[in-house]
């Protein structure tokens, strides 16, 4: 069984024991968290209608905070010496997943 759910402003598909990286999530490392669920594959069976999907929920365990790849940014023209650096790295969540529960 598993579920494709609504995480960090993107949809993961998650079953029982994977490991996710999304989003920061303002919680300690530690605490559960919950997942809405938009589509749900159990075995032939797939449950896509919303009333349906309201009662099921996906649990996660927060596992750690890290940060994504170092982006660099550069702005540049040409002949007038207009040079700007930036860095930009994200800040991500891992999360297992504990349960599916209907």
């Amino acid at each position: 069984m598993y579920a494709i759910v609504k995480a960090g402003g993107r949809q993961e598909k998650v079953a029982v024991g994977d490991t996710i990286t999304v989003d920061r999530i303002n919680a300690k490392v530690g605490a559960s968290v919950s997942f809405p669920a938009l589509l749900l594959v159990e075995g032939a069976n797939v449950t896509t209608d919303p009333k349906t999907l309201a009662g099921v929920k996906v649990a996660g365990e927060i596992l750690e905070e890290t940060k994504g790849p170092k982006i660099d940014i550069l702005r540049y023209k040409n002949k007038t010496g207009y040079r700007r650096r930036q860095g930009f790295r994200s800040q991500l969540t891992r999360v297992k997943i504990t349960a599916i529960s209907k």
